[in-house]
């Protein structure tokens, strides 16, 4: 017989379990069907673990600033302790959690689910109905079609490497291989970096790039531009990577981060006649696929929007109040803080400063704030922001790069979707003196100057 549901989920990540707990606690009956760890992988195997293992090394690096100060040499991350502290950390989570939903009346569905029609996803050999169906089954490494394929790693499995390797190689420059780049250069790892063009990570504002690949070079980091990975093969414990141009890099790890896909295969999209492409699944302005009943959230939706953690949530929270309320507005996203972490952070919001740049409405200001306010801004004097205003002076976009540009992002947050002036923030009181404030002061004077 064929178990029922008011909503049954594909999937547990943040696109999933926040709407689950939602729409539980007001009286629907829930399910959601996981094949690997509850809450998927940001919790298990993504943004949680990797913050827990950097920010040691962001000790390393506040400590870098003060270079006459403090003797950095007797400074160094144990990463086989890290490792073990990450376990201790993350490891329980998915325990944690499913307990938490099981309190809230939640079903819980190990297995790989299928579409089988419109209402139903089977589980092995089990049925299970659903009035509604939300699609979160997120993405996954992709992997180079290349001889030796089968040597490489993905993030999932650096996230959880037992010792640092002497000598590391990143195939692709992105958002994942950079911040693990700038890890593995501080635990004394030689790092090679291989990308296929001259244009590294991109979505973050090309001249901070510039500047942190300059930083991370600095350091020891080795960039191979314009080089296209052709094969891989294995001498006894060493691995040698050659390109297309002929280079040979003798490695004891190669990690591909040449990107990630959405997980649309095998489960059922055909099937229903579900529409989707290579980019995910096509929804409408309120998350619904091509069958209105069945709704789609976070990494496996095909969109523009930034596929992060808190989209995912944002979404998944949409989702929920639609399911509720058939008569909610469409789905409207505020302005959506990115962050690299990296070894110094980057971070954008808003209109990018290369769109504001080609456009006569936009001004843009250039605020070192790291020079400006060496005595609030620990010393670290490269820490710099750019930001657009609109014609009427509102902030509308920025982009920093700092230690602090995590916090310093979500302070613009509300300055951005709150269309606060200088004269409101001028009303308010901000502690002091510390960064933030700081910031703030020279924001305030960037947005009360005319442009001339």
């Amino acid at each position: 017989m064929t178990k029922q549901y008011d909503v049954l989920f594909l999937g547990s990540g943040h696109a999933a379990w926040h709407a689950a707990l939602t729409l539980s606690k007001a009286g629907k009956s829930v399910a959601m069907i996981e094949k690997d760890r509850i809450a998927g992988t940001c919790t298990n195997y993504g943004c949680n673990a990797k913050i827990v293992l950097e920010y040691p090394f962001e000790i390393l690096e506040q400590a870098s600033h003060y270079p006459k100060m403090i003797n950095t040499t007797r400074l160094k991350v144990d990463w086989d302790t890290l490792m073990q502290h990450k376990h201790r950390v993350i490891d329980p989570l998915a325990g944690h959690l499913q307990h938490l939903f099981e309190q809230n009346g939640i079903d819980i569905i190990r297995g790989s689910g299928q579409l089988v029609d419109e209402h139903t996803i089977q589980v092995d050999h089990t049925l299970y109905y659903g009035a509604h169906i939300v699609i979160a089954t997120g993405q996954r490494s992709h992997q180079l079609d290349i001889k030796g394929q089968a040597l490489t790693h993905n993030s999932r499995d650096f996230l959880s490497l037992a010792h640092m390797p002497k000598h590391i190689t990143f195939l692709g420059i992105g958002i994942i291989s950079i911040e693990f780049a700038s890890m593995a250069i501080k635990s004394g790892a030689e790092v090679h970096m291989i990308h296929h063009n001259d244009r590294p990570v991109k979505g973050f504002y090309h001249k901070h790039v510039t500047k942190l690949i300059e930083k991370l070079a600095n350091e020891g980091v080795h960039f191979h531009m314009n080089e296209s990975t052709q094969s891989i093969t294995q001498h006894g414990q060493s691995y040698t990577v050659t390109t297309a141009s002929g280079l040979n890099l003798q490695t004891h790890y190669v990690l591909d981060a040449t990107g990630r896909i959405p997980n649309v295969a095998s489960i059922g999209l055909d099937t229903v006649g579900i529409v989707y492409s290579k980019k995910g699944i096509q929804v409408d302005e309120y998350m619904r696929t091509s069958i209105p009943h069945i709704y789609a959230s976070g990494d496996v939706v095909d969109k523009t929007i930034p596929k992060l953690t808190p989209t995912a949530t944002f979404e998944s929270n949409y989702i929920a109040s639609h399911i509720l309320n058939p008569d909610q507005q469409p789905i409207t996203y505020p302005a959506i803080p990115s962050v690299l972490y990296t070894l110094p952070r980057l971070a954008n919001i808003g209109v990018s400063i290369e769109e504001a740049i080609q456009n006569d409405k936009y001004r843009v200001v250039d605020i070192p704030f790291g020079q400006r306010m060496a005595f609030e801004y620990k010393n670290e004097t490269d820490a710099q922001m750019t930001i657009a205003l609109d014609e009427a002076n509102h902030l509308v976009g920025a982009a920093i790069y700092a230690d602090d540009a995590a916090d310093l992002i979500n302070i613009l947050v509300f300055i951005i979707n709150q269309k606060l002036q200088a004269q409101d923030l001028n009303q308010m009181i901000f502690a002091f003196p510390c960064a933030s404030s700081g910031v703030i002061d020279l924001l305030k004077e960037a947005m009360m100057t005319e442009s001339l």
